[in-house]
């Protein structure tokens, strides 16, 4: 009787880790997938044209970084299964003679500090509002240069 709860204790045990490496190895392949240069398309349901933010996902860092439309930005993000959180942004603060540019990096900045989840497919990365999943920014993925 010892030796067979001693086995299921071993089992449950073993069951246990293995999905917690699991977790871990979807998470490090959704980092990397994650990872290389955006151009942002859309932001809160506005179609960018002149003005495209941009983001940079470090994997291995985990940093994030990019253009607002005006401002550079940077900081820390991590993942989850689905779901990615930044850390604080800190962003530059140079006035842009640009209206427009100024309008987009609010709108930009205001949609990532509200963002919880993520999806990538076909080169597109949409992100998602924590709060009630709906599509807050989306973006395309630039070219790798050789």
């Amino acid at each position: 009787m010892k030796s067979l709860a001693t086995l299921s204790l071993l089992v449950f045990a073993l069951v246990f880790t293995s999905c917690d490496e699991t977790k871990k190895v979807i998470d490090v392949a959704g980092n990397v997938q994650l990872s290389g240069n955006y151009t942002v398309t859309n932001v809160d349901g506005t179609s960018m044209s002149a003005t495209k933010p941009t983001i940079t996902f470090a994997a291995l860092s985990g940093r994030v970084s990019g253009n607002a439309g005006c401002n550079n930005y940077f900081g820390d993000y991590t993942t989850n299964v689905n779901t990615i959180t930044f850390g604080e942004l800190a962003v530059t603060k140079k006035m842009c003679g640009d209206k427009n540019a100024m309008k987009v990096e609010a709108d930009f900045l205001k949609a990532m500090n509200k963002v919880g989840g993520y999806r990538i497919q076909d080169n597109v990365l949409t992100l998602y509002a924590k709060s009630d999943q709906s599509v807050l920014i989306t973006a395309t993925k630039d070219k790798e240069e050789n």
